[in-house]
């Protein structure tokens, strides 16, 4: 029988091999696509206590109760929640612990127990564990085996148990810091700030293990015979068996200054006198800095609360580390309630400014001069998730925001000018920029003037996204129209922007004088030439007016524009010397806003290509342009990159971009330019300053237009940055271009 089960099992095995071996020669498709399941996604939640106290420790229970220990007594988180920090109030759940001197407590079995002046007690067990100990400055213990304590004020020792008193010693010269035990050896290991010592309760034995200078803190590793021990210089382990060093001090730290090392899972966590962070086990670390993820920058303890939660103790309060699981759209959600409950002005895509430390409560929707580029980038992030899913709600947001850009057009005088901005009268000293801001004809309104090349590009952009994707009429004949308004205005004025007073803006400026003015190595001349052209391919793709055609082979073919935008960006660079002071001073260095103005250009470059051997050329430089930006790992650049290459992009790198990106948007003040474990290179003219970009959640809140490679900056929790433009666009055009899939259980 069990022949012939072999037999059977091997015929089955044959014609289902046969059948998969042909599948495989099937034509596959060799464009690349994620599949959207779900990632480890970590955010904090900070606690700070109404005055500042020293604190000692803190720890969960086996009920996740949190005990914090400071010089004053027990305190205890109070609410606390994402984005909304809690306090640390007193704990009063026990009335006669207020009247306890505690000095220091541990967990034991999960149990909360303390050290005071008199004894080891704990609340756990009926509160039958009291162990009395001869030792009134008694600060430091550790639980040994069963009941077993060994105490210690910092030089004095005794080994105290339920039978009392079952040793007592004393150590000559360096003041103890911390005791651990190991239940494998059944021996208390002594750290000092020059010496590791060893104590045998069997034996009732001390000895040196070692000696080192600048000790601070050590940690006994799970199944590995080894110890981690901190300095004020790095960290190294030492072999429990061998009573040898491993290896070389690790100096390539975050920080090497430590404070504190927690094994959690098997990996090694860290706190510095500048943040915390995680040994990750490709050897590179997650650094925890600034007040995204702490309360202060000195962390004091590190302790596991539960499978989801790390508590990071600072000399100012407390940070617990979530780690939650969501996919990309359950965070797209999220980001999408954080855009609509706070970041909506009169249907701009807007940022909240003047806050209070964070307080998300505590500002107002500030104006901008790109009101218009952020809004159409955030317009296009709806218009592709309205194409993806359908949902009455993203085309309800295409409406009005759609409302806010055509309001751009019809606040001013001039025909086919977008405005940069408008707000209600009266409030222009309050304003950004207050000199470029102008009257409306309607009394109850201003609007700003000086609408640059950055704000054309995106308007196009979206308008041609809204005109393919949105199916509803009203909304696609208003795209429409806006997007021939305002090219029919360059166009008439002689390829510029012509502002109220009759004069080209500053940046808005496509005319060949201007454009060619620039030596060929000046970005400008590549970029406007790009743009122009992506805009009347536009233009001509959704009106139909050959006009806008014969204009854009006009300066392709007698004026280089074609040529220019082709140019390979291994060319861009300074103006040589002698070149006048503008080209001189675009050139200083690269433009992070170019690279925006040429990726949002580069949907109606493409897409509306007039003819297939155009579309190549245009494939060719867009290629050219992403494999200049891969080491910034901007997901945006990476996912426009997939509309033309879908085979070949950069599908990881965006991927990492947004399950990186940090669900906390404050623009909290980010320092990364100390970090030992960071390659810095040589100053360039695309300012990268480290061999390999850092995370999103690691460096300050930055829109597409900034530079991932700025190690420090930020605003101190004053402002909050939508998501809108910096995460839903790259995410809904994933979606689009199918990318990313939608969701998977």
């Amino acid at each position: 029988m069990k022949q012939l089960q072999f037999t059977f099992l091997l015929f089955l095995g044959f014609v289902f091999g046969f059948t998969q071996l042909k599948a495989q020669k099937l034509p596959v498709s060799s464009a690349k696509k994620h599949l959207d399941l779900p990632f480890i996604q970590e955010f904090a939640v900070r606690y700070s206590p109404e005055e500042q106290q020293q604190f000692v420790k803190a720890f969960a229970d086996r009920n996740g109760t949190v005990q914090v220990l400071s010089r004053d007594g027990l305190y205890r988180p109070h609410a606390g929640d994402f984005l909304y920090p809690g306090e640390l109030i007193p704990d009063r759940t026990y009335l006669p612990m207020k009247d306890k001197a505690v000095s220091s407590m541990t967990l034991v079995d999960g149990q909360f127990v303390y050290l005071d002046e008199k004894a080891v007690f704990s609340n756990a067990w009926a509160g039958s564990l009291y162990l009395a100990h001869a030792l009134p400055a008694a600060s430091i213990f550790a639980h040994g085996e069963d009941f077993n304590f060994l105490v210690s004020d910092g030089s004095a020792l005794q080994l105290i148990g339920e039978e009392g008193s079952l040793w007592q010693g004393k150590l000559d010269g360096s003041e103890i810091l911390d005791i651990k035990y190991d239940r494998h050896r059944k021996v208390f290991y002594l750290l000092s700030a020059n010496e590791v010592l060893v104590f045998s309760p069997g034996q009732k034995s001390l000895e040196k293990m070692f000696s080192e200078n600048k000790l601070t803190c050590f940690e006994l590793r799970s199944g590995k015979d080894r110890l981690a021990i901190g300095t004020r210089e790095g960290f190294f382990e030492w072999d429990l068996n061998t009573r040898q060093r491993i290896g070389e001090k690790n100096t390539s730290l975050p920080w090497p200054d430590l404070t504190a090392i927690k094994e959690i899972n098997g990996l090694l966590w860290f706190g510095s006198e500048m943040g915390a962070f995680m040994l990750r086990e490709d050897g590179k670390f997650n650094y925890y800095y600034g007040e995204r993820w702490l309360p202060a920058e000195r962390v004091i303890q590190i302790s596991q609360k539960n499978e989801d939660e790390i508590l990071l103790l600072t000399d100012q309060g407390l940070g617990t580390l979530v780690f939650d699981t969501y996919t990309l759209a359950e965070k797209a959600a999220i980001y999408d309630r954080q855009v609509r409950e706070r970041h909506i002005r009169h249907g701009f895509n807007a940022s909240l400014v003047g806050m209070e430390k964070g307080n998300v409560n505590s500002g107002r929707l500030g104006d901008s001069d790109n009101d218009g580029l952020w809004t159409s980038m955030y317009l296009a992030g709806e218009a592709f998730r309205y194409a993806v899913t359908g949902s009455a709600d993203a085309l309800q947001h295409v409406r009005e925001s759609l409302d806010a850009m055509e309001r751009l057009y019809t606040i001013n005088p001039v025909a086919g000018f977008p405005s940069r901005s408008f707000e209600r009268s009266g409030y222009i000293e309050r304003l950004s920029d207050p000199e470029r801001w102008q009257h409306a004809e309607d009394p109850e309104w201003d609007w700003k003037a000086t609408t640059s090349s950055d704000e054309a590009i995106g308007h196009v952009f979206v308008f041609g996204v809204i005109a393919e994707l949105v199916e509803d009429e009203t909304i696609r004949h208003k795209a429409v129209r806006l997007l021939d308004e305002l090219m029919q205005h360059i166009v008439d004025n002689d390829w510029y922007l012509v502002d109220y007073d009759g004069k080209p803006t500053t940046w808005g400026r496509w005319h060949p004088d201007y454009v060619n003015s620039f030596p060929t190595m000046v970005g400008d001349r590549k970029l406007n030439s790009s743009n122009i052209v992506a805009m009347l391919q536009t233009a001509y793709h959704f009106t139909g007016k050959e006009m806008y055609k014969e204009k854009a082979y006009e300066l392709m073919e007698n004026h280089g524009y074609l040529e220019n935008l082709m140019r390979p960006m291994e060319e861009i660079g300074r103006a040589k010397e002698g070149s006048d002071e503008w080209a001189a001073m675009l050139s200083q260095s690269w433009n992070h806003s170019d690279d925006e103005m040429y990726f949002l250009g580069y949907w109606g470059l493409y897409r509306y290509a007039f003819t297939d051997e155009l579309k190549e050329k245009y494939k060719a430089a867009i290629v050219d342009h992403w494999e200049a930006e891969r080491p910034e790992k901007d997901g945006l650049w990476n996912i426009f990159t997939a509309m033309v290459s879908p085979e070949n992009f950069d599908l990881e790198e965006a991927i990492w971009y947004l399950e990186e990106y940090p669900l906390d948007l404050i623009n909290w003040t980010v320092k990364n330019s100390h970090r030992k474990d960071i390659e810095l290179i040589e100053e360039n003219f695309r300012r990268q300053t480290t061999r390999e970009v850092l995370p999103p959640d690691e460096l300050q809140i930055r829109r597409h237009n900034a530079n991932r490679f700025g190690l420090d900056g930020g605003r101190d929790g004053t402002q909050e940055s939508s998501a809108g433009d910096i995460w839903l666009l790259p995410y809904w055009m994933g979606r689009y271009l199918d990318a990313i899939s939608s969701p998977l259980e």
